[in-house]
């Protein structure tokens, strides 16, 4: 029904063999955050992402965790599904910005939810909930193109690198996501 996806669409494998992706356009990852009363202690980030992966998964079970099919928080993604635990499948609506208003609203303790939306649920919510660690490898986002575009998706991909190299885009990633610039510096810092 259209060109192209530019809503934030995480570049995950089962989407590549649909879709062609443009370069990426913003960094993610997921990550298990919990309301502040929640008794689950953050992990100590070891300066290893797997390790510190598995030591979050660790701290699933006995926790009730908001998930969301077919969405970057599908738990298939991250091997959580079939293990026994207290997976809640979100279905009012695939927005994830509703995740952790679900959870502060008592739909379950935990969600899993991707690091740009918690950036801002943390500056939204101030004190009601807590990053307990990563779920998933780092991750990034692109513009999604039909296999049938390679010129379009080329022509987007000269005009967005142009808005990283002149500054533009990090403007607008300033102005709307501050906190990703100082958690993602490798990202913002390095234009193609």
């Amino acid at each position: 029904r259209g060109d192209l996806i530019a809503n934030g669409l995480t570049v995950l494998p089962s989407r590549q063999a649909l879709i062609d992706y443009s370069v990426p356009t913003f960094p993610s990852g997921v990550w298990l955050v919990a309301r502040a009363e929640v008794p689950m202690t953050p992990i100590a980030a070891s300066g290893n992402l797997s390790d510190d992966i598995r030591k979050t998964k660790a701290k699933l079970p006995g926790a009730s965790t908001l998930v969301m099919e077919a969405t970057c928080l599908d738990p298939n993604l991250y091997n959580l599904a079939g293990k026994g635990l207290d997976l809640r499948y979100y279905k009012r609506s695939t927005n994830l910005n509703e995740m952790v208003p679900a959870i502060l609203n008592r739909d379950a303790e935990t969600t899993l939810l991707d690091v740009p939306d918690a950036l801002i649920a943390l500056e939204k919510w101030p004190g009601s909930i807590k990053v307990i660690g990563p779920i998933s490898e780092k991750q990034v986002m692109g513009v999604g193109f039909r296999k049938t575009s390679p010129e379009l998706r080329a022509a987007y991909d000269a005009f967005f690198t142009k808005l990283r190299k002149d500054g533009t885009y990090n403007a607008l990633v300033q102005k709307y996501y501050p906190s990703a610039l100082s958690y993602f510096p490798e990202f913002f810092q390095s234009a193609p």
